[in-house]
């Protein structure tokens, strides 16, 4: 016979038991909105777009960052079917990487109709690796930013390895940080291209505070000087995670640009990785 004591016990302890799975539930260090860079799947998305969202979204990813491609913006699909598509898989077209180009007006109209909230440029408009150029595509980014604005975009630029070239004892990229307007340029930094540059992202973290909203989280075989698996190269995926709240991210994309097997797998395993953080 169950008495009222041994009832309140049994549910005080079930309570405590509760809350401690919850407890360890929060403690965990993986960002609780991950999201991925569709150029981990541009093959699939390129054949079968629906479907292939389908399956990122059985990943338990929650936000997308769209990729340029031969069928368009968003792989032969409209904004606006984009948009819903991600919609009724529980996601959130969040981003897009774009060329700044003959077709920019467009581009940004496009980004715009597909609601997403951040449009970034992709690599440098000009790669001359000089002092003058980077100062050259601040005015220009600037300036986009602008009329990103006034069509409800932030705009941002994402980096790659080069830009933390030198000229004149100037790390380039920190001249295209000086020159761009904090309050216009929401940057997105590539940890993995980061320190295959040779440099470390918490040091940017603590020179620009609060200017990346957004991150591709990568790992990187350093050797190879290409993306692996969480855990398989030489990002501290902990450390930067626990500097995250100091670079301002909202956002972590994972993009899995090389892969063991098939970009399913790789990013299963990267979620089981920052599950078990």
């Amino acid at each position: 016979m169950t008495t009222r004591r041994d009832f309140i016990i049994k549910t005080s302890a079930l309570a405590m038991g509760t809350m401690t799975l919850s407890a360890l539930a929060n403690s965990s260090k993986a960002p609780k909105n991950i999201g991925l860079q569709l150029y981990s799947f541009r093959a699939e998305m390129l054949q079968d777009p629906k479907r292939t969202l389908e399956k990122i979204a059985s990943l338990g990813i929650k936000q997308i960052e769209s990729a340029s491609s031969a069928k368009g913006l968003f792989y032969g699909l409209s904004p606006k079917e984009m948009k819903r598509t991600c919609e009724d898989l529980g996601m959130t077209l969040r981003s897009g990487h774009v060329n700044i180009d003959q077709n920019w007006a467009k581009t940004m109209d496009q980004a715009a109709e597909s609601g997403q909230e951040y449009i970034i440029c992709s690599s440098m408009p000009s790669r001359g690796q000089t002092i003058d150029n980077y100062k050259a595509v601040a005015d220009v980014f600037n300036k986009e930013a602008e009329k990103c604005k006034e069509l409800g975009l932030k705009f941002g630029y994402h980096n790659h390895e080069y830009e933390f070239d030198s000229d004149q004892g100037q790390v380039l990229y920190d001249v295209l940080m000086d020159h761009t307007d904090p309050m216009l340029m929401h940057m997105e930094l590539d940890l993995g291209w980061v320190i295959v540059a040779g440099k470390n992202p918490i040091d940017y973290f603590d020179k620009y505070p609060g200017r990346f909203p957004l991150w591709h989280l990568k790992d990187m075989d350093l050797i190879k000087k290409q993306s692996t698996e969480f855990g398989k190269g030489g990002l501290d995926i902990n450390l930067m995670l626990e500097s995250s709240k100091k670079s301002g991210l909202l956002y972590p994309f994972i993009e899995q640009e090389e892969y063991a097997v098939g970009p399913l797998e790789s990013i299963r395993a990267d979620m089981d990785y920052l599950d078990h953080l």
